[in-house]
């Protein structure tokens, strides 16, 4: 079993049905800027809260939930407290599921396991657990499922981004501490997953947003998504849940069957585990037993009965061709479900010349999907993609620029919009910012149609397809 647990590797065949738990195909919406903030999305917002505008570089100023915590060290969990409260609400979930959305990507930080962070030279606001759940709990009653997004890892993943909570060209991310911390958040969030009913509209945890893409900079990577798979498939062992198609079970002693928090303690010492796996599951104890108390969770965490009534998660991760130089494929690691992101954004350049004719060239030819599905890169989705161009775009053109994205991402799992919405006010130019970049927005413009699944022109790629045109990248 060791033996299998540590090298088990599915067939593309059995990595194919990995979303047959969830609702396939996903439509679905990002809640950025609520559980990690980037202020380009809310800049008014964040001058408000007592943040800056940095001209150039977000290293210079108040720009991100790290500086922010160390400039106002005494009132920055009131500050965010607010903002959590307010970004998301019941309003916007009843929104969402009008307008036909399935699934929603959560992006999170490190920060929300408060005690994985090292106070000694890391600042982050605190509370945002609860927010998470409660959002978490509309998302369940609403029938709308939910990824756990690791959004910002520990040490930063990717240099100069607003996104990784810290600013910083110090990336610190691929180092066998920050490893750990990251493996330890995963065990804390997969029993949060199973057991805290309000995280029952969870079906995956994605391991890293964006890592670094030349594959040559990220030390270790492949190590860490083995170690990332295996700290699920664990946790789901110990509390007797059934992973599909790797035929692995664990025995846990009777004495600890009431007890999860003592199951994962005396188990995580199996031999059957890797050292790096049961250090992160042996960690995670005493989190979740805070956790318990802070929550009111210590009866399911202490003296409940194991009740495996969920699905194994999806372990979700960017894809092999999200990296180049040599990248380490994850698809070499599954054990169970698993699936795969990749993310599209013409606006940053690199994908296609700037004009209309060579984005629809683009998109209607892209064939993403089917260079992923070549390595066992499936089922994957699109997690995050958006209207913004690099020319001035017009309602004409939006319109059929939706719908061919759309039409090309369905041929894979499904969609995620970035982002649910932005801020409109006078520093956006009333709506000019949410007109390419706000999915609710989108939907009010008409650019979306009210059923996600349909198309204004289903036929909008014809023209297109295998017409050439200047690319970068397919």
């Amino acid at each position: 079993m060791k033996r299998i647990l540590a090298g088990l590797v599915l067939s593309s065949m059995l990595v194919a049905h990995a979303c047959a738990g969830q609702a396939t195909p996903i439509y679905g919406v990002n809640l950025g800027s609520w559980l990690v903030l980037e202020p380009w999305m809310l800049p008014q917002g964040w001058l408000d809260m007592g943040g800056q505008s940095c001209a150039q570089n977000c290293s210079t100023c108040i720009s991100t939930e790290s500086s922010f915590a160390k400039a106002y060290p005494d009132t920055v969990d009131t500050t965010f407290a607010k903002h959590w409260d307010t970004w998301f609400t019941q309003d916007d979930v009843n929104t969402l599921k009008a307008a036909g959305i399935n699934t929603v990507r959560v992006p999170l930080g490190y920060w929300i396991v408060e005690a994985l962070v090292d106070r000694s030279h890391e600042s982050y606001p605190r509370g945002g657990l609860n927010y998470l759940r409660r959002g978490l709990g509309w998302l369940k009653d609403a029938g709308i499922q939910a990824i756990l997004d690791h959004h910002a890892l520990p040490g930063v993943q990717t240099p100069g981004q607003m996104f990784t909570g810290n600013c910083t060209s110090e990336v610190q991310f691929y180092t066998p501490y920050n490893y750990h911390r990251a493996l330890v958040w995963t065990a804390v969030m997969t029993a949060l997953s199973h057991l805290d009913p309000d995280f029952g509209s969870v079906f995956a945890i994605e391991a890293i947003n964006e890592p670094i893409m030349n594959a040559t900079k990220t030390p270790n990577y492949g190590t860490f998504q083995k170690n990332f798979v295996q700290v699920i498939r664990a946790v789901e062992l110990i509390l007797g849940i059934f992973v599909p198609s790797s035929g692995l079970s664990l025995s846990v002693s009777p004495s600890v069957s009431t007890n999860f928090t003592a199951a994962l303690s005396a188990t995580s010492s199996a031999s059957i585990f890797p050292v790096e796996v049961q250090a992160a599951l042996l960690d995670a104890v005493p989190i979740l037993l805070e956790i318990g108390v802070e929550c009111g969770l210590q009866a399911i965490f202490e003296t409940s009965p194991f009740k495996p009534s969920r699905t194994s998660l999806v372990a979700n991760f960017m894809d092999v061709n999200w990296q180049y130089d040599n990248p380490s494929n994850p698809a070499d690691v599954a054990i169970g479900p698993q699936a795969y992101d990749n993310h599209l954004y013409y606006s940053f350049g690199g994908v296609a010349d700037a004009d209309p004719k060579s984005y629809m060239t683009s998109i209607c030819n892209l064939q993403r999907v089917q260079a992923d599905a070549k390595v066992g890169d499936s089922p994957l989705w699109f997690g995050e993609w958006g209207l913004p161009t690099q020319f001035n775009a017009t309602d004409e053109f939006l319109y059929k620029w939706a719908d061919a994205q759309k039409l090309t991402y369905s041929k894979s799992a499904g969609w995620i919009y970035w982002n649910f919405k932005t801020e409109i006010s006078t520093l956006t130019n009333g709506n000019a910012l949410a007109r390419q970049w706000s999915y609710l927005e989108g939907l009010k413009l008409g650019f979306f149609t009210q059923d996600p699944a349909a198309l204004h022109d289903p036929n909008v790629c014809a023209p297109y397809i295998n017409s050439t045109t200047h690319s970068t990248s397919s």
